[in-house]
């Protein structure tokens, strides 16, 4: 048994805690070992095969060989595991739009099962980023603009995942934009970064999260490695956060010493700064013993208290994309698909396709293909993909179903003219939006000292340069569709008005100029390898569209915060999204938590117990059509006293229902929206104002049926402190 296995057993069986079983291991390493907990294990000359053997092989940080310790065994997977070919759910903006955190729970479990069969350990699949503009290229990781919803399916990822590997939480903090990742200074208030964009990552720690990520931009001038104020002073003191921090790959570390006194744990994935430098600085007395033992006591006892508690046993490879997984993605992407139009065209709303049809036309640039979203790092490559041509003709053996050959508009409005109903397939791709994998701005210092000022440092930064223009992903540069996939649009429905129109992509569309033409609009997202066929469900009727939007659709770009891909510095306030729209008076052309369903729900408000820690509410909900169908049933409040009152999302809670039947929920509520952080005392206290509660299917337009917000005192604790804040 190696010193680790016993560590291991002690802690299970009770005889030790994880902090004392890592001091024991610590006790048993030389120098080396130690230092070798901070930073990857893979020399530098592999960088440039990073992308190549990300998809083979775990990336391994720490391992100790001569102690049995395994270090953290490293797998990407935000839509599954990158490792091989494995199973590729709907990207994390279209689990968002579930608005159902037992299943993402659910992916979660099935994530951390293929990523333990992939022999790792690690997985660093929550990223909960908040969506501040939808041109931000990796969009489609993220949980979209809303902190509790952001941390509601985060936590429930985390959850899912730890059962069998560690949960990596990512990229802390503020990170949104893409292009510039690298350089970018982001400015914040501290009401906003505390009330804004830090509760979600809170919600994740709380929810169990081994480690956390830094991301690749500075905050308040300070890169994040370094950033001792996010890393230490919150992340540590004030969250309590006990597990590892790791650096974004490569060009995350900016200093070897600084980084680790700030509290930035591990170096990831290669040897770069750190085993030039650590050293000599701890030889010298620039790093002290003190702070190796900190960094390498957080590594240990998080590995050790993992390997304790995970699931007992192993999966085997069979799990990795076997049947139950691909009818999870399946199911997932069904209920991810937001039906935001539906009008009647004659006696019937469109859709779910009339039963008696016989003969379908499935047009559009995207129809026939495997569009899984970005082909960054996050990629996956499933052992198949179900296209939306091949779903509708798997569904609808008996249907004719004819589709356009070559992109022309005029072959399209041909091949619609001729049938019952036409289905249009445009959006997005990976040459749209995704990670940009190479910049022209990344620091290449960290390769060696040749880089950093010698004569080989200028060709490779105009190389990277140079490269950036050619690759694929990045932010977007208009939230328009492509101007090919509008003159196809308005080429089909003018030969055929029974026109369904479907939309792929990461975020958000904007369709005001053919919106108005068509009867029927979905966004089906990139739906994962079963998304052909979850989309023929829903279209067909198998199943119910049952999913909300995670984000406003505005009208015009405009009505969102200023975007500048390019930007070296930018700000962020507490205006964005719903809540910038709300503020300034525009109505949205879908606001953000609608979406349709093929029958008729109804709700009302019954009671709410509330106070400075959170609560809930009773609703009744009845389902008033024909039909089964589900509804997200959402809680608001706002300061009603002001002229434009900014809804915030307080809970959500999904329910199904068959036709007539109806039911009491309780929905659980978050207090943290309704409260502010002193930034001298670090309490939290109600916000000024009259606030209202209001239960609806989506951000509300109006207030008048709102009631009072009834909030209970607490009483205070013995420091004189109130309880609350965001969780």
């Amino acid at each position: 048994m190696t010193a680790n296995d016993e560590a291991v057993r002690a802690v299970r069986a009770g005889e030790l805690d994880a902090d004392a079983a890592a001091d024991l291991l610590i006790e048993r390493m030389t120098d080396a070992e130690l230092l070798g907990l901070l930073d990857g294990d893979s020399p530098r000359r592999l960088l440039p095969f990073i992308p190549l053997l990300l998809g083979r092989r775990p990336f391994v940080a720490g391992a100790v060989p001569r102690l049995g310790i395994p270090g953290i065994r490293f797998s990407d997977g935000a839509r599954g595991v990158v490792i091989g070919a494995s199973t590729a759910f709907p990207v994390t903006m279209a689990r968002a739009a579930t608005w159902d955190p037992s299943l993402e729970e659910q992916v979660g479990l099935a994530i951390g099962e293929e990523t333990r069969a992939r022999d790792a350990n690690y997985s660093a699949s929550v990223c909960v980023n908040l969506l501040r503009h939808p041109a931000w290229g990796r969009a489609q990781e993220c949980y979209g603009e809303d902190p509790v919803l952001t941390g509601r399916m985060g936590s429930a990822m985390t959850r899912g995942i730890r059962v069998n590997v560690m949960a990596c939480v990512k990229h802390f903090a503020l990170n949104s934009m893409e292009n510039e990742r690298f350089e970018v200074d982001v400015s914040v208030d501290e009401h906003a970064l505390h009330e804004v964009y830090l509760p979600h990552f809170k919600a994740v720690v709380d929810a169990g999260a081994d480690s956390v990520m830094t991301a690749y931009n500075r905050v308040r001038g300070e890169h994040m490695d370094v950033n001792s104020a996010l890393l230490t002073d919150v992340l540590r003191h004030e969250w309590g956060f006990a597990g590892f921090v790791t650096s974004d790959w490569v060009f995350g570390t900016h200093h070897a010493v600084a980084s680790l006194q700030a509290g930035m744990d591990v170096e990831m994935p290669l040897r770069l700064l750190r085993a030039r430098a650590l050293p000599a600085a701890l030889r010298s007395g620039a790093l002290s013993r003190a702070t190796v033992f900190r960094s390498a006591h957080r590594v240990l006892r998080t590995i050790v208290l993992h390997e304790a508690t995970r699931e007992p046993a192993s999966p085997s490879a069979d799990v990795i994309a076997s049947p139950a997984h691909r009818g999870l993605a399946r199911r997932v992407a069904s209920e991810s698909i937001v039906l935001l139009k539906n009008e009647p065209v004659g006696a019937a709303p469109l859709l779910p396709l009339d039963p008696g049809i016989r003969h379908l036309a499935v047009v559009g640039r995207l129809a026939a293909l495997p569009n899984l979203g970005d082909h960054g790092s996050s990629r996956v490559r499933p052992p198949s993909t179900v296209s939306p041509l091949q779903g509708l003709r798997e569904a609808l053996p008996g249907v004719r179903i004819t589709t356009a050959s070559g992109p022309s508009a005029r072959a399209a409005a041909a091949a619609a003219a001729a049938a019952n109903t036409a289905i249009v397939v445009v959006g997005l791709d990976q040459h749209d939006e995704g990670e940009s994998v190479v910049t022209g701005s990344v620091e290449v210092g960290v390769l060696g000292r040749a880089f950093s000022a010698g004569p080989l440092r200028a060709p490779l930064i105009g190389l990277a340069q140079l490269a950036s223009h050619f690759v694929r992903g990045g932010d977007r540069s208009s939230l328009d569709l492509r101007p090919s996939d509008v003159e196809l649009i308005t080429a089909v429905v003018a030969a055929n008005p029974r026109t369904v129109v479907v939309l792929i992509g990461g975020s958000a569309i904007l369709t005001e100029a053919w919106r108005e033409r068509v009867p029927a609009l979905l966004l089906a997202w990139y739906g994962g390898m079963e998304g052909g066929r979850a989309l023929a469900s829903v279209l067909t009727g198998e199943v119910e569209p049952g999913g909300r939007l995670p984000f406003v659709v505005p009208t015009d770009v405009s009505h969102l915060p200023p975007f500048d891909s390019a930007a070296k510095s930018v700000v962020y306030d507490a205006r964005w999204g719903q809540r910038l729209l709300d503020a300034e008076g525009h109505v949205a052309a879908f606001p953000f938590g609608f979406g349709l369903g093929y029958t008729t729900i109804e709700h009302r408000l019954i009671d709410h117990r509330f106070d400075d820690t959170g609560g809930s509410a009773e609703v009744h909900v009845t389902n008033t059509g024909d039909r089964e169908g589900s509804t997200v049933v959402q809680l608001y409040a706002a300061d009603v006293s002001v002229r434009r009152p900014v809804a915030q999302l307080l809970g959500f809670r999904k329910v199904t229902l068959r036709p007539g039947a109806e039911a009491t929920i309780r929905v659980t509520l978050d207090a943290g929206p309704t409260l502010q952080r002193d930034p001298t005392t670090r309490h939290w206290s109600p916000r000024a104002g009259e606030w209202a509660v209001l239960a609806a299917q989506h951000s509300p337009i109006g207030w008048a049926d709102a009631s009072p917000l009834r909030r209970t005192e607490l009483s205070i604790d013995e420091d004189g402190a109130r309880g609350g804040g965001p969780a």
